[in-house]
């Protein structure tokens, strides 16, 4: 998600200072999907603002503070608001996970110590689904439906990333990691048409 896109689509909502930008960022837990870095956001105001994407409504004078400027969106902001979202929407590609490489080579690797490091992720992406839940259960009734959609699919990406490390733990505990000739049990003989069976969804 590009910083642009952000910075527009809050100031779709009214009037905003950078700061109060960048705190509704947190607010909202947007570092769950894109990094949030105070340079990127002001850089990226500054921008639009000379693009004529943004323009300045008031500076608040505080004694003892700094001045806050607050921007408000402009047509020209609005037209590539849509723009911004049209293309995060149909962007391709399917990233490269972090332990593509790893995995690649983990028959090499010491069993125990692969078990033990799937484990600490294991902790680490069951947090996340129960943060996730607990994220969509307490905004359900107060938030669009295109958000609602955000935090439950955070979920299942966290929930479908869970059983693969906990597959992942199983077989380097059982030292098979290394194995060949063995297809996954889990995975049909035959693809064609056929999607893995449903596990329980349980925390």
């Amino acid at each position: 998600m590009t910083m642009k896109l952000v910075i527009l689509g809050l100031l779709m909502e009214g009037d905003r200072h950078p700061y109060e930008i960048r705190q509704t960022m947190k607010e909202r837990r947007m570092g769950n999907y894109m990094k949030i870095q105070d340079g990127s956001l002001y850089y990226a105001i500054d921008q639009l603002r000379r693009e004529e994407r943004v323009e300045a409504v008031e500076l608040v004078k505080e004694p003892g503070r700094p001045d806050k400027t607050i921007y408000r969106i402009t047509e020209a902001g609005r037209e590539l608001f849509q723009e911004l979202l049209l293309a995060q929407v149909e962007e391709a590609g399917f990233g490269i996970h972090p332990l593509s490489a790893a995995l690649a080579f983990a028959k090499h690797g010491d069993p125990e110590l692969l078990a033990e490091a799937f484990e600490r992720k294991i902790g680490l992406f069951r947090a996340k689904a129960e943060e996730m839940r607990g994220l969509y259960e307490e905004h359900r009734l107060t938030v669009p439906r295109s958000v609602l959609h955000l935090m439950w699919g955070g979920y299942e990406r966290a929930r479908t990333e869970l059983r693969w490390l906990e597959r992942l733990a199983a077989d380097a505990r059982a030292g098979r990691l290394q194995e060949r000739g063995r297809p996954l049990e889990f995975v049909p003989s035959s693809l064609d048409g056929e999607e893995p069976p449903e596990e329980a969804d349980g925390l």
